[in-house]
């Protein structure tokens, strides 16, 4: 049985704010609320991104990408040579970063610059996510 909550305008104003977010700003206000009140929002999360992510318009394409390592593969050398040669990284630290995955690689990249590092990493067996 559920129970029917009455908005203020206050609650009105912070619900169009919502809606107009996208999914990782969402995602972003979602840790930062965590942090602040020292509370958890794993299920309300999914629940409010959710409505957020069906009003998106289907017409509106992404121009920015997060490119995730999610895994090395069997040629984990191959993978960190090809780390280095797309980023700045050093031995350690691409090292550290196949070592760690699932971690992210690049954030804000372009779509042909996402492309360009997916392409090349999992051709050294690598498994790679644009976000």
């Amino acid at each position: 049985m559920e129970t029917k909550v009455e908005l203020t305008d206050k609650m009105k104003n912070v619900m169009e704010s919502i809606e107009k977010m996208t999914v990782m700003e969402l995602a972003d206000l979602v840790k930062v609320l965590e942090e602040k009140f020292g509370v958890s929002a794993a299920a309300p999360a999914a629940a409010a991104a959710a409505p957020a992510a069906a009003t998106a318009s289907p017409v509106e394409e992404k121009s920015t990408f997060t490119v995730v390592l999610t895994s090395a593969g069997a040629t984990k050398i191959q993978v960190i040579k090809e780390l280095r040669t797309l980023t700045s990284l050093g031995l350690k630290e691409a090292k550290d970063l196949v070592d760690g995955a699932p971690k992210t690689i690049k954030e804000n990249a372009t779509k042909e610059e996402a492309d360009k590092m997916k392409k090349a990493l999992e051709a050294q067996g690598a498994k790679i996510e644009l976000k």
